[in-house]
């Protein structure tokens, strides 16, 4: 008999993890100085706090998986920003890396 081990429920790890990408952005902003657009800055704010507060940012099943806390086009813009936000360059296109 020894102790339990503390199963998480795959939603809750897709939600801890894109509240955490989300951060990493910020973080990443703060630290290279670099200003997020009007745009990008309630992006941001509006998909985190739903996320916090219903555990996933789309109601449409068929914009994203189903355990994800993040459409397919959230994710995505979500990486751009997190690129321009490290200064890193945003990917030209299919194939042209």
């Amino acid at each position: 008999m020894g102790l339990k081990s503390k199963q998480i429920d795959s939603r809750e790890r897709a939600k801890r993890a894109a509240l955490n990408a989300l951060k990493r952005a910020r973080r990443a902003a703060e630290r290279t100085g670099t200003s997020f657009s009007e745009w990008e800055g309630e992006f941001l704010g509006s998909v985190e706090g739903r996320v916090e507060q219903y555990g996933r940012a789309f109601r449409d099943p068929e914009k994203g998986e189903a355990g994800a806390s993040l459409s397919l086009r959230q994710a995505v813009k979500l990486r751009e920003i997190g690129a321009k936000a490290s200064g890193k360059e945003k990917p030209r296109g299919w194939g042209r890396r």
